[in-house]
């Protein structure tokens, strides 16, 4: 669990950043400021795995794979859907929701209604690459990454990334599916990213995403950078099929894992990997999301990540023939929106009870899922009940 530590800075002490809407610089009064507040961290962490592990004691096998699986809802208050959201809650154990499209009151309602519901407090997911507006009607509109103006700057977007975070905690949502790291190339083939993108300049991408998910964590929310290793350069769209990124380990390093590097760097939650063929990585055709290769050995032991890796949605054309077990037995600590709750739960708890993955594996993932859990429930402000505010439209304003 030592490789914990550092995101906790971003859930916790951060949180205080938001009010003031500035990136802390390095002055002396902040470098002692910030050694008060790792040692507070490091107490809380304490807290947290103690947390964990009295839940762990007292969970069967089928609460603690349902921990592992979070179903996409539709962002619907209707009779129909809460009872499907009960029943994921109440049968499936699940960890949390991902909302798919609706109105921030119906998203709100949900989030109200499972923390009434559930004993273990849930992951409440939602893709917001620019904002709410991308899933509810309602939410201020910010623009597509790939449209934010060239003079956007870090600090532009760490109050852009305090902003939607504020927005998320009135809805009731304490992860974001974002921000997109993936350099699209100049010119050539379509990947599917597009416009999701900050652009071809790795850079630029690494600088914009990485002081966006700052802001999000500061305001006690978790980001999640998506989809490593990088999809920009895919030769397809992996909702349709199984892409292949061809480039060689040095093109990797120079383009598409450098923003990953940043945001591992800067101690950053969580990481979504991406339905993606990657030969120079793993030469086994199988994508990212079932490859231990890639998400144990490469992002865990190479990169150093400790943070949650979830995986895309599973339901995905990208994952055909794979399941929630093989994602998390390859390094997973979430699975994303399968297409049958049930079955998928099913396999990994079978695949514990017949040895093929060991209990300590299941354990591992639930302990850490735990873990972010209690950090993210200690970083997080009291909601307004508001989503349009000056603030928004100042943001906007400044990012067209």
């Amino acid at each position: 669990m030592q490789a914990m530590l550092i995101p906790i800075v971003c859930l916790t002490v951060l949180l205080s950043s938001c009010s003031g809407h500035t990136l802390q610089t390095g002055t002396d009064s902040a470098d002692s400021l910030e050694s008060d507040s790792i040692r507070s961290c490091h107490d809380i962490s304490a807290d947290a795995r103690q947390w964990a592990d009295s839940i762990i004691s007292s969970m069967t096998i089928e609460e603690m794979a349902g921990q592992l699986i979070m179903p996409a809802v539709y962002s619907d208050a209707g009779a129909q859907n809460l009872r499907l959201i009960r029943r994921y809650a109440s049968d499936c154990h699940v960890g949390g929701l991902v909302l798919l499209k609706g109105t921030v009151s119906d998203a709100r309602m949900i989030a109200d209604t499972l923390r009434r519901i559930m004993t273990v407090p849930a992951f409440i997911a939602i893709d917001a690459e620019w904002g709410l507006s991308m899933r509810l009607s309602g939410a201020p509109e910010f623009p597509r990454n790939g449209r934010i103006a060239q003079s956007a700057d870090e600090t532009m977007m760490f109050d852009y990334g305090c902003e939607l975070a504020r927005e998320c905690r009135d809805v009731g949502v304490n992860m974001v599916l974002g921000p997109v790291l993936d350099v699209v190339p100049a010119a050539g083939k379509s990947s599917g990213i597009g416009s999701r993108s900050f652009g071809h300049d790795a850079r630029r991408v690494a600088e914009l995403g990485v002081a966006y998910s700052k802001g999000v964590e500061s305001g006690g929310v978790i980001s999640v950078a998506k989809h490593f290793p990088g999809h920009g350069s895919a030769d397809a769209d992996s909702h349709k099929r199984l892409p292949v990124v061809s480039s060689t380990r040095l093109q990797l390093e120079a383009s598409d894992l450098l923003p990953f590097r940043d945001y591992i760097s800067n101690g950053m939650s969580a990481i979504m990997a991406g339905h993606l063929f990657v030969p120079a990585l793993d030469e086994n055709e199988v994508p990212v999301t079932v490859s231990e290769k890639i998400l144990k050995e490469f992002l865990r032991e190479e990169l150093g990540f400790g943070g949650l890796i979830v995986t895309d949605a599973i339901n995905m054309a990208g994952a055909d023939g794979y399941s929630a077990a093989d994602a998390i037995m390859a390094g997973a600590d979430i699975v994303l929106a399968p297409a049958d709750t049930d079955a998928e739960l099913t396999e990994i708890i079978e695949a514990v009870r017949s040895g093929r993955m060991p209990v300590t594996t299941l354990r591992d993932r639930v302990r850490r899922v735990l873990f972010y859990k209690y950090m993210t429930a200690r970083g997080s402000a009291s909601r307004e009940k508001t989503v349009e505010t000056d603030e928004a439209e100042r943001i906007i304003k400044l990012l067209r």
